[in-house]
């Protein structure tokens, strides 16, 4: 199949605002997809590659090569060349990886080069995420949704439920199982602003510590164990002390959930990014282990000796869990079995502030009555964390694609430097990018004011602004970043609103920055 026809049909989507159109559209387009490439396509449809990472680091591009006028790759050549890219290493891949991207770019016509810089750059915007492919799926296969959802959280793997699914038929679900040692969609919690309020969301609850870690699933098989990241991807070699600590657990079988965190001396998180690198390296994992230590803090279980627990409820498996496993490995919980008793929710604020005291991110709330709803963010979860904000200033502002083209988007964000620590005394010192958190109305109004504040030319995708626009960030986190100046990046940063009433001057200093990065 041309990729050519993925990226009509992406921008068909993207120009829909039915979502029953847009499952049509993706239907449509899945029926007519040959076999062999049911699995690429379904992947491209959701914005990802098959390749969890390819190396391509598209941070130095500023011009496209020319586009090629006539459509002629296939996705099944696209596939290729990231798996080529994906797989090179040592001295001189980057170039050859530059290359290879580059003679790629080169063949692909406009359209489809803005199509996959967008997935390269995990910011494709075109109204359709896994869910809808998920629905499209279903639609195009004659299969009940129910089935294929379940088929795609026991697995993990919509794209090979899809291929499945399209080439087998419907009967071929019955094949997606809950299996010890192989990775399974976790479930995720939906965001709250108050303890008490997410309390009256979930019922009676346990509230727990929100670790700012990395999501791990722990599977047991007898003497094997395999630690899976929350996007499924195998770390086992990287984490030998978690291994270790699950192969002593008193069980045979067993899929559990939890998260793994660097700890300080005295109990305290590092930062996120030690705890991040130990993860992501595959050098020396023993050096990494004296150096870095994980602690694995398990907080639910899926599968015990034998019995699937993933429709009990929520305090069933905790209950399970406890019995289990030693107390020193549990995420630690305050049970709340009545949320309208005025003393259970003082002492659930206790517990709250006390886990942030700790230096943690805050709690995490969940019903009892919940069953683990593996790949779906619910409302049986609800996180709720502090929420911090700065004014910053934007520097920069990039042109969309997909459902944002012709829109000014992803912001360039700066804190000032009066001092001149980063560049010149007054200037600004950049902590990083985002594009979350805008709506249709602020994207109309800042593709319309921002560009009376340009500095000089663009390059047709960058507009560099002059520093004069105040904006309200709201972030999750700082974290030591190479990439920028001041050694530090955002986490999880979204435009709160605009603040054309403050002018640059008010911006928060680089020295705020920091101070939140020591806290």
């Amino acid at each position: 199949m041309l990729l050519a026809e993925v990226v009509a049909t992406s921008a068909a989507v993207a120009a829909t605002a039915s979502r029953n159109a847009k499952v049509g559209l993706l239907a449509d387009l899945l029926r007519r997809t040959p076999a062999t490439d049911v699995a690429v396509v379904a992947r491209l449809l959701s914005g990802q590659l098959r390749q969890r990472r390819t190396g391509i680091e598209l941070a130095g591009w500023r011009d496209l090569p020319e586009a090629a006028p006539v459509a002629t790759v296939t996705v099944g050549e696209l596939d290729a060349t990231m798996q080529r890219a994906s797989e090179l290493s040592g001295p001189g891949s980057a170039t050859t990886r530059a290359q290879l991207v580059a003679e790629l770019l080169g063949r692909l016509t406009a359209a489809e080069q803005v199509f996959l810089v967008g997935v390269l750059r995990e910011g494709l915007r075109q109204g359709a995420g896994e869910s809808l492919v998920l629905a499209a799926t279903a639609r195009a296969a004659g299969a009940p949704e129910t089935e294929v959802r379940r088929a795609v959280t026991v697995s993990g793997n919509l794209a090979a439920v899809a291929e499945a699914a399209l080439t087998r038929g419907p009967a071929a679900l019955a094949g997606f199982s809950l299996t010890v040692g192989q990775g399974v969609g976790p479930m995720l919690a939906a965001s709250g602003k108050d303890l008490g309020a997410a309390l009256g969301r979930t019922g009676p609850a346990g509230v727990e510590w929100k670790l700012d870690g990395i999501r791990a699933q722990l599977h047991r098989d007898g003497s094997d164990v395999r630690v899976l990241t929350r996007s499924l991807e195998d770390i086992t070699d990287r984490v030998p002390e978690v291994v270790e600590a699950v192969a002593a657990l008193p069980l045979d079988r067993a899929i559990l959930d939890g998260e793994l965190i660097a700890l300080r001396p005295d109990g305290r998180p590092r930062p996120f990014q030690e705890t991040g690198g130990r993860t992501a390296s595959r050098v020396d994992p023993e050096a990494g282990r004296r150096a870095t230590p994980l602690t694995a803090y398990l907080f639910d279980v899926l599968h015990l000796q034998g019995q699937d627990l993933i429709d009990e409820p929520g305090d069933v498996r905790r209950a399970a869990l406890e019995q289990a496993v030693p107390g020193g490995l549990l995420t630690p919980r305050l049970a709340v079995p009545d949320p309208g008793d005025p003393a259970q929710v003082a002492a659930a604020r206790a517990f709250a502030d006390d886990a942030l005291a700790r230096g943690h991110e805050g709690v995490v709330v969940k019903a009892d009555a919940a069953t683990y709803d593996m790949g779906r963010r619910g409302s049986g979860w609800v996180k709720v964390k502090p929420v911090h904000t700065l004014d910053l200033v934007i520097l920069a502002a990039e042109r969309g694609s997909g459902r944002r083209s012709g829109w000014l988007s992803n912001l360039h964000l700066g804190a000032r430097d009066p001092h001149g620590r980063f560049g010149p005394p007054g200037g600004f010192v950049m902590l990083g990018k985002t594009f979350k958190g805008l709506t249709d109305e602020t994207l109309r109004w800042q593709t319309e004011v921002l560009p009376r504040h340009a500095d000089g030319p663009t390059d047709g995708y960058v507009v560099r602004l002059r520093p004069e626009v105040v904006v309200e960030i709201a972030f999750d986190g700082v974290q030591a970043s190479s990439r920028y100046p001041a050694g530090l990046a955002l986490r999880f940063a979204r435009v709160v609103r605009h603040r054309p009433d403050k002018s640059a001057a008010e911006a928060d200093v680089v020295e705020a920055v920091e101070a939140f990065a020591a806290s």
